[in-house]
């Protein structure tokens, strides 16, 4: 059902604070000229914990505006708490989304079992979900037999694997039927070797373009071109997590004159050395004149 280049969107923030729409809608434009599949709001990179819940709602909103019809809305609606879940994923729902992005439950550590419960609880909503797996920043993983059970629920269709191990994902295609996406750009291409289906990137805002061509070759069996591509982008996607995600694609949004770069605390601006490595990386790749 989820293939291809997805992008985890930024939500523009004017230099208030408050949710630019104007350049968020610009953004949106942009992905869907650059040739990506699907956008991702209010994800990690679409900053949802400092988000409240009308912003989050009104993020969304404007994501299902620009591009249904002709791009897929993923919409970010995890939670901690499984009832704010439910809330978030109903709405967008109801306002057409094509799925959601389900990150597992931090800092509470449910178990395996509580993790379950919760996911089909969502799932029974009826909107495709996509779980996120990301312990490095929630704290546990889905385990393997975990996936395995919920890929028994109808609603419960792919995965974003972002722990890091492109061994997972030779686990995943054989415990279960589900699409899997890449949740790390520089991860994509081998993940795909092995069987994922695309990417849920952060590197798409800078670059869509690239990003799709580069998955969308390795779709269709071109791996030569999808190789020539990664090693080319491959400086940009480890640059843009030289600080915690999503302050240096902010900072390269900024660079490049699509949004401000501002993001909420407990987040803060690059320190200026890694600022220098990124706009130098994006000089050397040619995004940056």
């Amino acid at each position: 059902m989820f293939e291809g280049v997805y992008t985890a969107i930024a939500t523009p923030f004017a230099a208030d604070g408050s949710v630019d729409d104007d350049a968020f809608r610009r953004l949106l434009e942009a992905q869907i000229e650059g040739g990506v599949d699907g956008v991702v709001p209010v994800g990690t990179t679409g900053e949802s914990p400092t988000l409240d819940f009308d912003e989050h709602h009104h993020v969304i909103d404007i994501a299902i505006e620009i591009c249904r019809g002709r791009i897929q809305v993923i919409a970010g609606t995890g939670g901690n708490s499984t009832e704010e879940a439910l809330k978030l994923t109903q709405h967008a729902k109801d306002r057409g989304a094509n799925g959601t992005l389900q990150v597992t439950p931090y800092y509470n550590k449910p178990s395996q079992n509580g993790l379950i419960r919760h996911f089909s609880a969502i799932a029974d909503v009826g909107l495709p979900v996509v779980l996120y797996n990301i312990p490095g920043r929630t704290g546990i993983p889905i385990e393997l037999r975990t996936v395995a059970e919920l890929a028994k629920h109808p609603n419960i269709v792919a995965v974003k694997e972002a722990a890091g191990s492109v061994d997972q994902v030779s686990h995943l295609v054989r415990a279960c039927d589900l699409d899997i996406l890449s949740g790390d750009d520089m991860l994509t291409l081998p993940m795909m070797v092995v069987g994922a289906k695309g990417v849920i990137s952060v590197a798409s805002n800078i670059i869509p373009g690239d990003v799709a061509k580069m998955v969308h070759a390795a779709l269709s069996g071109d791996w030569e071109t999808a190789r020539s591509m990664h090693g080319r982008m491959h400086r940009l996607f480890c640059d843009l997590f030289l600080e915690t995600n999503p302050v240096p694609v902010k900072t390269a949004l900024a660079m490049l004159g699509h949004a401000c770069e501002s993001v909420r605390l407990p987040l803060c601006e690059m320190t200026a050395t890694n600022r220098s490595a990124l706009e130098a990386t994006l000089r050397d790749y040619g995004a940056l004149s």
